[in-house]
């Protein structure tokens, strides 16, 4: 979901006007997932490597996600949303970490789009850890890899869309992107509809996937 400090700078407004307007964007995307029938959609919504980010800004962040919580779990806990997260959200402060903790205990019974948030994750941490609890139990093979993601009781990665122009991964699911479409767009997350998400599926569901085959 990239693109809110740019699109902030060009309208000469804080960056933290560009993350809110971001958490928008997100409450559009999530509805419309539903709608569309996606069985999960997942969202990269803080990196390991944004702890580099300054302090205010990070503050700003996990500010807008206790917001975000409290105000749309009860719509999406209604509409059969369940709630995952992947990476290590335990690093967070205590009362974002209760608050994350209470909105999985509430979805986890629910059976319609599951939506995966990706907070304090890294691919290549997650890959490392998976590699180590597969040591632990046997052999590493890709199977028992697999088996110890943080994604694991999630459907394969069809398509991963890239918002805002850049065209490169940024340690986002690298393991589970091998053979993933991948749609990288223009378009800043702020500004980003139900409409680019209805015409990103319209064009994976015309490409051919052949899995390293003919």
């Amino acid at each position: 979901m990239d693109g809110n400090g740019r699109w902030a700078k060009k309208r000469l407004l804080p960056r933290a006007m560009g993350h809110q307007r971001g958490v928008e964007a997100v409450r559009r995307i999530v509805r419309g997932a539903r709608e569309l029938g996606l069985e999960a959609l997942t969202l990269y919504a803080f990196s390991t490597e944004n702890w580099r980010r300054p302090e205010e800004e990070i503050s700003d962040l996990m500010g807008l996600m206790k917001r975000f919580i409290l105000s749309d779990l009860d719509e999406f806990a209604k509409a059969g949303v369940r709630l995952r997260i992947i990476g290590d959200y335990t690093a967070f402060k205590p009362d974002v970490v209760e608050l994350i903790d209470g909105a999985i205990a509430r979805t986890a019974g629910n059976t319609g789009t599951t939506l995966a948030v990706a907070l304090n994750y890294g691919a290549r941490d997650e890959i490392a850890r998976a590699a180590r609890k597969a040591a632990a139990k046997g052999e590493i093979t890709p199977e028992s890899i697999e088996a110890e993601l943080d994604t694991a009781d999630l459907p394969p990665l069809d398509l991963l869309i890239r918002t805002s122009g850049e065209v490169r991964l940024s340690n986002f699911l690298l393991w589970q992107a091998a053979y993933a479409e991948m749609l990288f767009t223009d378009v800043l997350w702020p500004d980003f509809t139900v409409d680019h998400l209805r015409e990103a599926l319209d064009d994976f569901a015309n490409r051919e996937r052949r899995y390293g085959g003919r």
